[in-house]
């Protein structure tokens, strides 16, 4: 069969660009930044690396305990954390940029409905069947987008953060703080990650302290651009995020 020369060198090329964009998808894009280069005094508790989670293992993705996040979304929380460090205040993050295979292993383990041994702390009330149903499990998330975060906030000197055992006994997420894990925030009514209607931020079934809690971290973080999810309190958005169709898969490292 005769080959046609010149098509070679233009699949070459093809086949070039192709390698390269595949590869270029493993890196962290230049527009993204660990917090920590932002914000030196911040506070993490990355808890998709560990086991501490509703997964209830590392999750994919997630290479090292660290908080990447556009490089305005980073700015946008340094502000944030400069209003809180003149009261003696930090932010303390849990999650922010999240590949979007992280989010592929959170719809795997939502679709195993056998799997239920983080049901007491995180989803106590909810049927595992419903996760995807009710809006707490989707294909989708606003953190692979880059500039969406979870957070709260901790006092200046920050109280030791209990140390959790994969196997300890786990308490449902929205007891009072004394009876739930022990979280070293502020108390803001539920723990992190708790699929419960108390996590909703507007919730008025929570005490006087854990609303005002609640009202000043919305209320400084929407002074700084953020808008807040109306089902978690913890989670918050760059109103102006730079890539708001794009969701990412680089991995955290």
């Amino acid at each position: 069969m005769k080959t046609d020369k010149t098509r070679i060198p233009f699949l070459a090329l093809v086949l070039f660009f192709s390698l390269t964009a595949s590869s270029g998808a493993a890196q962290r894009p230049s527009q993204f930044v660990d917090i920590t280069e932002v914000i030196p005094d911040v506070r993490l508790d990355i808890r998709y690396f560990g086991p501490h989670n509703f997964v209830g293992a590392p999750v994919d993705g997630y290479g090292a305990p660290k908080c990447l996040l556009t490089r305005q979304a980073a700015a946008a929380l340094a502000k944030v954390q400069a209003d809180l460090r003149e009261f003696s205040l930090s932010l303390k993050i849990y999650d922010c940029y999240r590949p979007q295979r992280a989010v592929d292993h959170f719809v795997r383990w939502a679709k195993d409905v056998d799997d239920v041994k983080t049901k007491d702390e995180f989803y106590p009330t909810v049927d595992k069947r419903n996760l995807f149903k009710d809006g707490y499990i989707a294909a989708r998330s606003g953190h692979s987008r880059g500039s969406t975060v979870d957070l709260t906030i901790v006092a200046v000197p920050t109280p030791p953060q209990e140390t959790y055992t994969p196997g300890q006994p786990l308490f449902a997420c929205h007891l009072p703080a004394e009876k739930r894990f022990r979280d070293n925030g502020i108390d803001m009514g539920t723990g992190f990650d708790c699929f419960h209607e108390l996590s909703h931020p507007a919730n008025p079934k929570l005490g006087l302290q854990q609303r005002l809690n609640r009202l000043l971290l919305k209320t400084i973080m929407e002074k700084h651009g953020f808008k807040n999810y109306d089902k978690e309190w913890w989670h918050f958005t760059l109103k102006d995020e730079p890539f708001p169709d794009t969701y990412f898969d680089f991995p955290v490292e």
